[in-house]
């Protein structure tokens, strides 16, 4: 019977042998987490990248259309719904108005601060803030 016994408590894990396994799970961890984490950042700065082209087709389109782009008071929802000033819209000239990847609305600025002869449109980022690194525009 003692022998029964013994062979079922030598059947589990020991606490060293636990703490081994999430050692190593924990560092495989740290390994293959930041490799995930830097693909996802640039698969949303190439979907922002995308969208402000997308948009920059659109807004071409507008101005042939009513030979001018939209105000910044109308912004980008002047692609979907037509402005009272745009005699000649023939929009919608987006299916959507998508957010940014980080899931914030675009920046549309007419006339641009960046682009003085026209429009700037951009994505403030992961960050949430204007201006920084993580930023992605038009110019």
């Amino acid at each position: 019977m003692s022998s029964r016994h013994y062979s079922r408590i030598r059947r589990g894990f020991t606490l060293i042998e636990l703490l081994l396994v999430m050692v190593i799970l924990a560092v495989l961890a740290a390994i293959v987490v930041p490799k995930f984490t830097s693909r996802t950042k640039q698969a949303k700065e190439t979907a922002a990248k995308t969208d402000i082209s997308a948009f920059d087709l659109a807004l071409d389109s507008f101005e042939v259309d009513n030979g001018h782009y939209p105000s910044s008071d109308e912004g980008l929802n002047a692609l979907m719904t037509q402005p009272s000033d745009a005699t000649n819209w023939k929009g919608p000239y987006l299916k959507k108005l998508p957010n940014d990847p980080w899931g914030r609305p675009y920046v549309y600025r007419y006339p641009g601060q960046h682009n003085t002869n026209g429009y700037d449109v951009l994505s403030i980022g992961e960050d949430g803030q204007e201006g920084t690194a993580d930023d992605v525009a038009n110019w």
